[in-house]
């Protein structure tokens, strides 16, 4: 483990809006806690701070505890934490055009969306996360980025890492090993980071391509990178070392003397409101009543199970909001009347841009038809759907 863990929160008990906050592991009083919490150059302190969760909606919502409660005027904190296997978009993406919904569902992986901008990354146990928080002045990406690229100079010194100006790290000058993303606030900031040491790039790549094609959109798009892991060119590079060079590295380059201290952010006495904040990032209304506006067109095939006969449909949607405000689809007249292909897109209308809401939605259309009529609508509707993810 990491080398001077301590199993205590009460240090934030220094900091503003967390006065309530109460350790489960040591009095609120220690001597050691009170030296860790007064310590401090020049008026500023360290905190390092490990999360013992791997849920990603926990992990997002610790972000956002910290950031709202806690003085960053008086004290910098990192946050270090993983997850178990998550996508995780940017605020102000578009999940159809970012992942792969349904490969998402068939591995049981989830969706999230973060409150600071960037683009879309694969989160699994074999990545680290490190967020650094500090007050909007003092807010410095390259030198929080120095941090890392120094400790895996220092752990491999053969290493070539280096810090691109689109605040990245690239291993060899071409793979990425890093990805940021930041929030400013009013007189706080926190920037975080990946670090993949040993993820699985065969989900990564599963994962992160379009679900829906035809997407036309000001949504934020990520900038497809090639990747690599750390220990597919350092392979013997154990997490703890890698823990404990970090630490050590933020201390010195930010003249620090804090431990790392572990903590559950599902505990709701140490964190008061955060299962609340937790809920609200796994809300649909969250994850994707929170897209950008959209619109959909794109060339629908279609095929007749029964007579083989072929056709095609153009459909044209415009999603506002994750809620379908307008459908139109152009079906040939010989494939299905026209009145028919209008009541489906009528009813697909006020749904949301989900494809198991749109299909309970259908069920009574596709129920008043039978035969030969019902088959194509049928059809129509599966071709519709999925479009959706």
């Amino acid at each position: 483990m990491m080398s001077h863990i301590r199993r205590t929160l009460p240090l934030l008990r220094g900091c503003s809006g967390v006065s309530r906050c109460q350790s489960s592991y040591l009095p609120a009083q220690s001597s050691s806690t009170s030296s860790l919490i007064t310590a401090s150059d020049g008026g500023k302190a360290g905190l390092v701070l490990q999360s013992q969760s791997t849920d990603v909606y926990q992990n997002l919502a610790l972000e956002d505890w910290i950031d709202a409660s806690v003085d960053l005027q008086q004290r910098s904190v990192l946050l270090l934490w993983r997850n178990r296997p998550a996508v995780v978009i940017g605020r102000h993406q578009n999940p159809w055009t970012e992942c792969s919904l349904s490969a998402m569902s068939g591995a049981g992986i989830p969706l999230a969306r973060r409150r600071s901008g960037g683009g879309t990354v694969f989160h699994d146990l074999g990545n680290l996360n490190l967020t650094f928080f500090t007050s909007k002045k003092a807010y410095d990406r390259q030198r929080n980025l120095k941090v890392i690229t120094e400790a895996l100079r220092r752990l491999r010194p053969g290493l070539d890492v280096q810090a691109t100006d689109r605040f990245d790290i690239l291993l060899n000058g071409q793979f990425k090993i890093s990805g940021s993303a930041s929030r400013l606030s009013r007189k706080s900031s926190y920037h975080h980071c990946t670090l993949l040491h040993s993820a699985d790039r065969s989900a990564l790549a599963a994962v992160l391509r379009p679900s829906c094609p035809g997407i036309h959109s000001n949504a934020t798009p990520s900038v497809p990178s090639p990747v690599a892991n750390l220990q597919d060119h350092a392979p013997t590079l154990q997490w703890e070392e890698l823990l404990d060079a970090l630490v050590h590295q933020y201390n010195a380059e930010f003249s620090f003397d804090a431990a790392s201290t572990l903590v559950n952010p599902a505990d709701e006495s140490a964190f008061p409101g955060l299962g609340r904040a937790a809920a609200e990032l796994r809300s649909w209304d969250w994850i994707f009543g929170k897209t950008p506006k959209f619109s959909v067109q794109t060339l629908l095939e279609l095929t007749d199970d029964q007579s083989s006969a072929r056709s095609a449909a153009r459909l044209h949607m415009e999603v506002k909001n994750g809620v379908i405000e307008s459908c139109e689809l152009d079906v040939l007249a010989d494939w299905l009347p026209q009145g028919l292909s209008g009541e489906l897109s009528g009813v697909l209308v006020g749904e949301r841009f989900c494809r198991h809401r749109a299909a309970a939605a259908v069920v009574a259309l596709l129920r008043s038809e039978s035969g030969e009529l019902q088959n194509r609508l049928h059809n129509l509707c599966d071709a519709v759907m999925s479009v959706m993810g």
